[in-house]
């Protein structure tokens, strides 16, 4: 009975003394954790900070759409200035050739115009040079009946006063015929340069239909919409369409995200250890570059609410790749 009773209180004392030991334990964990800081870690993927997209430029309402008649290799690296995308030229070819008929057509038009305005020029100038003729003849009529009867001098002054008034109309009418050629040749003017400037405009597509990446960096084919796959040659591209992408390989960050609990807890500029989940055990460095002003949701269906916090890689290094998984450790102080 006494060995039971020691027992029960042996027992007891090392109870006790497991708890003042784990409290103790965890006090010291706990004042290590405000020394060294808490981490938030949160999974993020590789962008290059210079990237240039290639969607397809409206050249003009005449060319809605266009033809990929050529394409390099999805991944290939380039070279800045390096021919990436080879757009059919044939429908631009085929207006050009339309147009320059058209002009032909239009620039006869304009010399046939030229030439009828300057003979009804000559007719209404040698029309208003016999009425001014008959003006002056009138008038000089009028004039000599001046020791005529009145009836006589009446009759004179009626007939100059017609006369006057045939030499107004056909002032009137060469002033408006006038106006009317003038219109009639800035109208055939207006056709003829709209029909070179679409000329001019078409030669200068020609060069552009050759898409040049204007960095350095690794090619990426653009999806199409249709099927949802890498565009091909011979598929149909429209204004807008990505036709793909050139990301500098030289300088990376990370696009990434950080709950709403945590979002007090990071300023820009704090330190961040950047993981590749291929190679974990490398670390890169990093410091956060911008903080979104906006929360939202982190997926479709999810409740957890999230705001976007972009990562500059402060160093540069072949290891790191557009696409990439990484991991973001903040440490918080």
């Amino acid at each position: 009975m006494k060995m039971n009773k020691s027992y029960v209180v042996v027992l007891i004392v090392t109870i006790i003394f497991s708890v003042c030991y784990s409290c103790s334990k965890i006090s010291d964990d706990e004042q290590n954790k405000r020394l060294r800081g808490t981490t938030i870690i949160e999974t993020g993927e590789l962008a290059a900070v210079n990237f240039r997209s290639f969607p397809l430029p409206r050249y003009s309402r005449h060319f809605w759409s266009m033809k990929i008649t050529g394409l390099i290799e999805h991944g290939t690296l380039v070279e800045e200035g390096d021919s990436i995308i080879q757009l059919d030229p044939s429908d631009v070819r085929k207006m050009i050739v339309d147009w320059e008929t058209n002009l032909d057509s239009e620039l006869a038009s304009l010399q046939t115009l030229l030439v009828n305005q300057e003979n009804q020029k000559s007719e209404i100038e040698a029309a208003m040079k016999n009425e001014i003729a008959s003006f002056n003849l009138k008038k000089i009529e009028l004039e000599a009946t001046r020791f005529e009867a009145d009836r006589i001098r009446r009759i004179k002054e009626l007939e100059f006063k017609q006369a006057e008034l045939r030499l107004a109309k056909e002032k009137k009418k060469l002033a408006l015929r006038q106006i009317i050629a003038d219109n009639d040749l800035r109208i055939q003017n207006i056709r003829v340069n709209q029909i070179k400037n679409q000329i001019e405009n078409a030669y200068s597509i020609l060069p552009q239909l050759t898409i040049r990446t204007p960095i350095s960096g690794v090619f990426q084919i653009g999806h199409n919409r249709r099927t949802n796959t890498l565009l091909n040659v011979g598929d149909e591209v429209y204004p807008g369409n990505n036709m793909g992408s050139v990301p500098q390989l030289t300088w990376m960050k990370v696009n990434t995200q950080v709950d709403e609990t945590d979002f007090l807890k990071l300023k820009v500029g704090q330190k961040v250890a950047v993981r590749l989940d291929a190679m974990p055990e490398l670390v890169f460095d990093g410091e956060i570059a911008y903080i979104g002003k906006l929360c939202h949701l982190k997926e479709g269906q999810s409740r957890q609410k999230v705001f976007d916090v972009e990562v500059k890689m402060l160093q540069s290094d072949e290891k790191l790749k557009p696409g990439m998984t990484v991991s973001c450790e903040y440490l918080i102080n």
